[in-house]
């Protein structure tokens, strides 16, 4: 079966820019794929020219069989960065409106957008006007409009930008359950811990360059553990001379619920743990894997501008 995406040596750039760079992503059907990297990384610029909204300088573009996301528009959601709906318009009768637009029937679109508004919490407000919705109420529009059609493909791109933690862990549960019934989804993030919970594959883009595609457990496989969590067994004791003295920790700091280890490059975990347990016995005791984030800077080094780095 074909892939759900492939970028072939994607280029784009504006002006004297270069904003993706010999981009190549294969995406199977069916996976969840998250695209990572600081704020103007290229992220949205590449999926704009995965949907055919911008050209490509150089490259091929093939979505879900086609040389272009044009011929494949009805089995295909996107939620913009840019949000929008239509502010005069009825909150089901713009949803009906895309949902038309998707290849629905009239009925088919009405019956799908009022049982979408209970799923995510808003039944009483089909007949309000969409300029009467909080920006959070008006995302939640949005992305029914992006899923209406029970798409064969999602593109997300910052998707829970803005949302509150409710509708944030809502949105995700929403998108979980998109994935469980076999849409492919792809969705782009610059919070890191966010593809971290979600997603299976990760693609790391950094200065319009992929620097990482990978499983999320190759990529933890690749990378050894940066730190130990020790719990003290009695809470009142302060750090052990002992433990102060293993070769094996370079930095020992209080955080919530006991203490973080970090780690020596090269320590043997085994034989720290074992030390550890002896030296200063604990109620808990678990290795630390670096997060995203970490990995990331690791991979870039400090090479963030400002603004990439807010």
């Amino acid at each position: 079966m074909n892939p759900a995406i492939e970028l072939i040596g994607l280029e784009k750039s504006f002006g004297p820019k270069q904003a993706v760079r010999d981009l190549h992503l294969t995406v199977p059907r069916g996976a969840l794929y998250g695209i990572i990297g600081p704020n103007g990384a290229g992220k949205s610029t590449s999926l704009r020219m995965l949907l055919s909204i911008l050209l490509p300088d150089r490259g091929q573009v093939r979505v879900l069989g086609f040389d272009s996301a044009l011929k494949a528009k009805d089995r295909i959601g996107y939620l913009p960065e840019e949000r929008g709906v239509y502010r005069k318009m009825g909150v089901a009768d713009f949803l009906l409106h895309m949902g038309v637009l998707k290849g629905l029937t009239r009925s088919e679109a009405r019956q799908r957008a009022l049982d979408w508004l209970e799923r995510v919490g808003l039944g009483d407000v089909a007949r309000k006007r969409c300029e009467e919705l909080s920006k959070g109420m008006q995302q939640k529009v949005q992305f029914i409009a992006a899923v209406i059609h029970t798409p064969e493909l999602l593109i997300l791109d910052e998707p829970f930008s803005g949302l509150d933690p409710v509708n944030m862990r809502l949105l995700k549960s929403l998108i979980g359950a998109e994935h469980a019934r076999g849409c492919t989804v792809l969705f782009s993030t610059h919070v890191m811990p966010q593809a971290e919970a979600m997603c299976e594959h990760i693609v790391m883009i950094h200065q319009g360059r992929k620097v990482l595609d990978d499983t999320l457990a190759g990529i933890r496989a690749g990378h050894q553990p940066n730190a130990m969590l020790l719990e003290p067994l009695d809470p009142s004791s302060g750090v052990p001379e002992g433990v102060r003295a293993l070769p094996a920790l370079v930095a020992i700091d209080a955080c919530e619920g006991g203490y973080r280890l970090a780690l020596a490059e090269g320590a043997d975990l085994s034989a720290t743990f074992a030390a550890l347990a002896q030296a200063w016995p604990p109620a808990r005791l678990e290795v630390v894997r670096p997060s995203l984030e970490d990995i990331f800077i690791d991979i870039v080094g400090t090479d963030l501008s400002p603004e990439q780095a807010a």
